[in-house]
């Protein structure tokens, strides 16, 4: 199995979050790109700040390499306004794929309305630009009956909304990487609350993020019916070497 035409690349850490220079993280991620060039991997994920200098990189190497970004990060709580905003300037930098962390509090405290607000106004930008929207529900703060139900109404709210033929654009996505967890649990994919998402996702595809770390684990998500993987140990997942991060 090719397991990286399935992959997202992905570092997300701020220079204050790993103690680098600005200049060492733009580094970080161009290495993080070269190495995607490289191996055949599918895409990068990368913060939005950093969008524009990348996407120059990857061009001047005649790479198809996707660039992918985060908006409303980590936390989700950004304003719908905020999150659009990040959002369309992440576009004009040159994103190709743009992953929203949605307002997973504002869900479990029952405001819907919100939540689908920021939904249909970000799929809907992301879609009139021609690109790929996968929206974080952050699976390790929801227990498992609102996993399936939070990943349901994201569906129904796409096939209300959005040409059948723009669903495959549109994905569901299980975590961060940044949500911190007690007594030691998981903060990112597991197999239960993927086959979860799997299971209510509907037309929707499903991204599983953190905790993929073997080429075995990996092809069972996709034998599953994940069709992206997001890791911050492509490659080392691809040479079945250990995994240096948590995600």
């Amino acid at each position: 199995m090719n397991i990286a035409q399935y992959l997202d690349a992905t570092y997300l850490k701020t220079p204050q979050q790993s103690g680098i220079s600005e200049e060492e993280t733009v580094q970080k991620d161009r290495e993080l790109a070269q190495e995607a060039i490289d191996h055949g991997i599918f895409a990068v994920m990368i913060r939005p700040e950093y969008v524009s200098e990348i996407k120059k990189y990857i061009q001047a190497r005649n790479s198809d390499v996707a660039v992918g970004t985060v908006i409303g990060f980590h936390e989700g709580t950004y304003s719908t306004e905020e999150k659009l905003a990040e959002a369309s300037q992440a576009i004009e930098d040159g994103a190709d794929e743009l992953d929203f962390v949605i307002n997973y509090k504002a869900y479990t405290q029952g405001n819907l309305e919100l939540v689908k607000e920021e939904f249909l106004k970000g799929t809907d930008l992301c879609l009139r630009h021609h690109k790929i929207v996968k929206w974080i529900i952050e699976i390790a703060a929801l227990s498992d009956d609102q996993i399936a139900d939070l990943t349901h109404k994201i569906s129904d709210w796409a096939e209300q909304h959005f040409d059948h033929q723009d669903l495959p654009r549109i994905f569901v996505k299980s975590s961060t990487g940044f949500y911190e967890t007690s007594d030691g649990k998981p903060n990112g994919a597991t197999f239960e609350g993927i086959r979860i998402m799997l299971d209510h996702a509907g037309k929707l595809s499903v991204k599983a993020a953190g905790g993929v770390r073997t080429p075995g684990d990996a092809e069972r998500m996709i034998n599953m019916g994940v069709k992206r993987i997001g890791t911050s140990s492509a490659l080392a997942l691809l040479k079945d070497e250990p995994a240096a991060g948590g995600y």
